[in-house]
C-alpha cells in the first residue's frame, strides 16, 4: 500500500495543521478538575521524556568535530541568543499600541529560544550548504537552549515568566536538563534502538508537544486569557514577526559575507541563525509560564509556520545558484541522515 503523503500544494507544514486542531480542540474540549490534574501530569512526564530523547539523539563525537569550525558555530549562536534577543528588546517600543503585553512577552520569549535542527539541515542541505556546520550548529544551539533560554528569560522577562525563584530553577533542572544529561549518558546503551526506530520515536516526540500544546491551551481556556487576543493583535503580531524574520534573513546573510564565510557557511549560518525551534520552545513555556503559557507560545506557533515557508522558497533559489559543491563524503551523508531521520519534523 502507498503512504498517505500531504498534498504539495498545501502551503501550511501538515504538523503545524496539527497544532492548531489540538488547539481547536482545547478550546472546545478543555481539560477541567480531575482531568486537568492528569494531563498536567502526563505533560510533565512528556516533557522529561522529550529531552532524554533530545539527550540520547546527539552524538558527542560529531560535536567534538564540530568544535574545528568554532567561528560558524560562535556566529549562530551570537545570532540566536545576542542579536534576536536584542531585536526583541526594541520591539518593546510597540506595546501596548501595536501589541498587548501578553503578545509582546510572548515575542520576546520567541526571541530566547535555540534554532532548530532539522529543517535548519534540510533547508541548508537543498540549497547545497554546509550541511555537517548545520548540524553542529543546531545541536549546539539547543544544548545550549537549555541553560541560556531560561536565564535569558530570568532576566529579560522577569515577573512576565513566573518569576527565577529557586523552585523555578529545579524545575528547569529536573524537567529539562537532567533528562537531556540522562539521554547523554544512555546514548552508549540505546543510540542503535534509537535509529533503528528513528521514526516510531519521531511520533512519541511530536506526540508529547502535541500534549504541552494541548495542556498549554487548556489552562488559557479555563482561565478565559483568550478573551485578550482581538483579531487585530494577531495581526499586529504577524507583521512584526514578517519583520523580525527579514531582518534576521538579511543580518545572517550579508554579516556572515561581512565575516568573510564562504557562500556553503554562509547557508548554514543563515539558515540556523534565522530560525526558532518550536520543539525546544514549547517544552520551556510550559516549565517557565505555567498557566500563562498559551499566550506566550502563540507568537512561536506563527514565527515557525512563517519561516518554513520564507526559508523553503530561499533554499530553492540558493540551490539555482550556479556553483559547484565538493561532493559529501560517506561519513558526512551518514550524519546527515541520522541527524534527520530523528529529528523531530517540526521543530
Amino acid at each position: 500500500m502507498k503512504r498517505l503523503k500531504w498534498p504539495s500544494w498545501m502551503p501550511i507544514d501538515p504538523y503545524i495543521a496539527l497544532l492548531l486542531g489540538t488547539v481547536g480542540l482545547a478550546a472546545l474540549l478543555p481539560a477541567r478538575g480531575t482531568a486537568a490534574e492528569v494531563a498536567s501530569g502526563a505533560s510533565t512526564a512528556a516533557i522529561a521524556f522529550l529531552f532524554f530523547l533530545y539527550g540520547a539523539r546527539l552524538s558527542t563525537r560529531e560535536a567534538l568535530d564540530g568544535l574545528k569550525h568554532w567561528r560558524l558555530h560562535v556566529t549562530v549562536l551570537a545570532c540566536t541568543f545576542v542579536i534576536f534577543p536584542l531585536l526583541g528588546l526594541a520591539a518593546r517600543g510597540l506595546e501596548p499600541v501595536f501589541l498587548s503585553h501578553s503578545l509582546y512577552t510572548g515575542l520576546l520569549f520567541l526571541t530566547l529560544v535555540p534554532s532548530t535542527i532539522q529543517s535548519s539541515i534540510a533547508f541548508t542541505s537543498m540549497a547545497r550548504g554546509n550541511v555537517p556546520a548545520a548540524i553542529c550548529a543546531g545541536s549546539f544551539s539547543s544544548l545550549a537552549g537549555i541553560v541560556i533560554t531560561p536565564l535569558l528569560a530570568a532576566a529579560l522577562l522577569g515577573g512576565s515568566a513566573g518569576g527565577f525563584s529557586a523552585d523555578s530553577l529545579v524545575k528547569i533542572v529536573l524537567q529539562l536538563l537532567v533528562p537531556f544529561l540522562a539521554g547523554q549518558l544512555a546514548r552508549r546503551w540505546i543510540g542503535g534502538f534509537i535509529t533503528r526506530h528513528k521514526r516510531i520515536l519521531g511520533l512519541v516526540d511530536r506526540g508529547s508537544i502535541l500534549l504541552v500544546v494541548y495542556v498549554a491551551f487548556s489552562e488559557g481556556m479555563v482561565r478565559g486569557i483568550w478573551s485578550q487576543v482581538s483579531p487585530l493583535r494577531l495581526g499586529g503580531l504577524l507583521v512584526v514577526e514578517a519583520v523580525l524574520l527579514a531582518v534576521m534573513l538579511l543580518l545572517t546573510w550579508y554579516g556572515a559575507k561581512a565575516l568573510r564565510f564562504g557562500r556553503a557557511d554562509r547557508i548554514a549560518i543563515q539558515f540556523a541563525g534565522s530560525k526558532k525551534s518550536l520543539a525546544s520552545g514549547l517544552p520551556m513555556a510550559s516549565v517557565l509560564f505555567g498557566p500563562e503559557a498559551s499566550l506566550a507560545v502563540l507568537p512561536l506557533m506563527l514565527f515557525h509556520q512563517m519561516q518554513l515557508m520564507v526559508c523553503a522558497v530561499i533554499a530553492k533559489r540558493r540551490a539555482k545558484d550556479p556553483v559547484e559543491e565538493p561532493a559529501v563524503t560517506e561519513r558526512q551523508d551518514e550524519a546527515i541522515r541520522t541527524a534527520v531521520g530523528t529529528g523531530t519534523r517540526s521543530e
